[in-house]
Order: C-alpha cells, then structure tokens, then sequence
C-alpha cells in the first residue's frame, strides 16, 4: 500500500498492492497500522457506509461542518466514478482548489478526504457501489454542502448536463461565494 500526494493538501491517493495470480487476485484494501503510518497521522474510522448508484448519479458536494466534520476514505467495488474533493480550509495553501479521480473496480484506487473538505462523485459506468470510511458521527444539522455547477469551482463532471441524476437536496445547494460571504 503506498500514499500518493495530490494538489490538495493532506489529500492522498491510496494505491494497494495487488497480489494476482491464475485464481485472481488479493490485496489489503485498509490495515491502520499502515494507514496512519503513511499519513503520518492517526485517523480512527468509526462507520463504514456504501452506496448504489446508476449511471449519471451525481451525488455532493457534500460536508459535515463543525465538530461533526468528517475525514473519508472512498473506493469503488464495483464499476466507475468520477470522485472529486474541494478544498474548504480557509487556511490552506490550495484553499478552494479541487482535485478530481477516476476511481474504480479495476484500479482499485481509494482517495483519502480530510476534514475541511466538500466530497462529491459522479457515476461514470451504468452502476456503481461507492463505500466509504468516516471518522465522525454523521449529524443532519451540520451537513452542508456546494452546489455541484458553482462556477467559481468549474468542475469538469466528464458527462453531460442531461444525464446527471441529483437530488432535489443537492439542487439547492450553496454556491462558494455564498458560504464564505
């Protein structure tokens, strides 16, 4: 398993080593031990979520604000999605900056979301099953969120308007300007 730094500070790509042979393949998709070694810091998931989605699906830009925030740790089990993590620390070197992947079945790739950030993902093949790992309870009064289109993020969603599947809550959403007015 092996950390890779991204344009977004103390955002990671998480690369497992992938042990195949004629029967198929194994890997270690989390050990903590590792995990917190290769981040140089300690992060204790507490809940394991998964979702199904169809082709289009676009769910987020999604976070938990306050003492609810939540650091993720997000992979593909099956099929393909376009993962996408923007960062909201007003503090940070690549403030507002986001950062786009393909995760999926076959690469097997997992991306690591800090606290602070706003997650969201579209569902690229014709389904998807998305998990994720959270370290902090999930709290509906702090959830937030950044409307999917704010044209000051400009994200590339890799398909068209007319294929997208959102929510009426995820309509509804801020946009930037609007949350750090």
């Amino acid at each position: 398993m092996k950390a890779i730094k991204t344009i977004l500070k103390d955002c990671y790509i998480i690369e497992p080593t992938v042990f195949g042979d004629s029967r198929g393949y194994f890997f270690e998709s989390y050990s903590k031990n590792k995990f917190d070694s290769l981040l140089g810091q300690k992060v204790d998931f507490i809940q394991d979520n998964q979702a199904f989605s169809k082709k289009g699906a676009l769910r987020g830009l999604h976070f938990q604000e306050r003492e609810f925030a939540q650091a993720k740790l997000v992979r593909v089990t099956q099929g393909v999605v376009m993962d996408v993590a923007v960062d909201l620390r007003p503090n940070s070197e690549s403030f507002l900056q986001h950062l786009t992947i393909e995760l999926s079945e076959e690469n097997k790739k997992q991306l690591f979301v800090p606290r602070g950030f706003a997650h969201g993902y579209i569902v690229l093949s014709d389904t998807a099953i998305f998990n994720y790992k959270c370290d902090n309870v999930y709290n509906k009064a702090s959830e937030n969120g950044v409307i999917y289109n704010d044209s000051d993020l400009k994200i590339d969603w890799n398909l068209d308007a007319e294929q997208f599947i959102i929510s009426e809550k995820d309509k509804i959403l801020p946009t930037i300007k609007q949350l750090f007015k």
